[in-house]
């Protein structure tokens, strides 16, 4: 890497910002990238160069937002369209973290590196993903400073607020059962990881760099910064997290082009009272269930209108095939639709999990998989949520969980108040200023050794 430092120690002596070049490193599903969209779009505004490196599946949307674009392998994730069965049944064995680690990520390590490395020499800074192990490695290798983010609170594994690994109990005897559950599936996943890492500690011997910490767990942290993206409504600080860590808020990122909602959505919304929307977002929407049709019959049975956000299968299902009063759309975004909904109901995501909050709309949780039934405890908690196991999905049970979520004055009250103070948080910014911040600090830092 190429650093100027007299230009530096100059323009610092005279307090000018300079444009840096910032390489973003990621790998997921939309949740996984969105907020770090949100993020380029803000740092090119302030005049810096950003560049996001991931898939080549992303490649267009990314470019089309007027982001740099860097592909790195894996060209794609699974084919989702194709593979949903395989999808489900990792789904339902809750294997597809260690699917995803060990099978995504892990024969492809050495590829995305060498993908990185380049770049990753050219930047002034690497932003990190958690599962962006390749650049974690490169960002040591290379001598680039390296900021750490966590999308979601279980990033952290804090033992002081222990993640919720299970669905939640229903009695007290269920919850002392659940806390030891959680308590030997957070030691048995630590132990696991050691399986989920090797290939990064082998790459990491072959590299000449020195032993590390665990890269699923405390390694994923950048020694220097954490940011971690998301509200402190959802969690607080705590004594085991690492020090470095600034909690931002959401970062919160609507495509363009699907800012407004449809003319047909527009005409549904205005015909009737708030409807309730249902959603699994980019991913589990690939293997729904029976989540969309008991869901609607659910809605109908207390008088609602619904909107079901079913992807590609919207298109499939004949109108005729839904409940009165249902319709059954491919993408609508979050923010735009969100406030006009009365409920939503959704997988919890940690986007998806955002918008609704910000929405101030009360939720039911139906978690799938990976950080879901963390978000979906973190909610029931609030008071603006509750939740059920995905194969408890049937219309009777969601109807009776929608009517208390709804006829329940506390729940929407308490989301409104959520909301508020969500709107009032502005993540994209303060993950902005902290990254800015860091810059000036490493500029000095190398000024001094110049």
């Amino acid at each position: 890497m190429i650093h100027q430092q007299g230009s530096v120690s100059s323009s610092l002596q005279k307090g000018k910002k300079i444009s840096k070049h910032i390489l973003i490193a990621t790998f997921g599903s939309l949740g996984d990238l969105y907020p770090y969209m949100a993020i380029a779009k803000e740092m090119r505004t302030r005049g810096h160069r950003a560049v996001i490196a991931t898939n080549e599946i992303y490649r267009q949307m990314i470019e089309s937002e007027g982001i740099e674009f860097r592909a790195i392998r894996p060209n794609g994730l699974i084919n989702v369209e194709e593979e949903g069965e395989f999808i489900e049944l990792l789904r339902d064995s809750q294997q597809a973290l260690d699917y995803g680690v060990s099978y995504l990520i892990g024969p492809h390590l050495r590829a995305t590196y060498s993908d990185l490395l380049e770049p990753v020499q050219e930047a002034d800074l690497l932003l990190t993903h958690h599962l962006a192990f390749a650049g974690t490695l490169a960002a040591e290798k290379t001598g680039t400073p390296r900021v750490s983010t966590a999308l979601a609170p279980i990033s952290f594994m804090s033992v002081y607020d222990l993640p919720t690994l299970s669905p939640l109990p229903t009695s007290a005897y269920e919850a002392a059962l659940t806390l030891v559950a959680n308590d030997a599936k957070h030691r048995f996943f630590r132990w696991k990881a050691r399986f989920w890492s090797a290939p990064v500690r082998q790459l990491r011997a072959e590299l000449g760099l020195t032993p590390s910490c665990d890269p699923v767990f405390e390694g994923q942290h950048s020694p220097e910064l954490v940011l971690a993206l998301f509200s402190q409504i959802l969690a607080a600080p705590q004594p085991d997290w690492p020090p470095q860590t600034r909690v931002t808020g959401f970062p919160f990122y609507d495509r363009q082009e699907h800012q407004a909602l449809s003319p047909d959505l527009v005409k549904f919304l205005s015909a009737g009272p708030p409807p309730i929307v249902f959603t699994l977002g980019s991913l589990m929407v690939w293997t729904p269930g029976n989540f969309y049709l008991e869901g609607a019959i659910a809605a109908q049975k207390l008088g609602y209108r619904s909107i079901l956000l079913m992807g590609q299968a919207a298109h499939s299902i004949p109108a005729h095939q839904l409940p009165e009063g249902a319709i059954a759309v491919d993408y609508a975004s979050h923010s735009a639709l969100f406030p006009h909904v009365a409920a939503i109901a959704h997988h919890g995501g940690v986007g998806t999990t955002a918008q609704a909050l910000r929405a101030g709309r009360p939720m039911l949780v139906v978690p799938y998989a990976y950080d879901q039934p963390d978000n979906a405890a973190r909610l029931v908690r609030l008071g603006v949520a509750r939740t059920i196991e995905r194969q408890h999905c049937t219309a009777d049970r969601i109807a009776a969980e929608l009517k208390l979520l709804l006829f329940d004055p506390n729940y929407a009250a308490k989301a409104t108040e959520v909301g508020h103070l969500l709107q009032a948080e502005d993540g994209v910014g303060a993950a902005c200023d902290a990254i800015e911040a860091f810059l000036n600090d490493e500029m000095g830092r190398r000024s001094d050794k110049s």
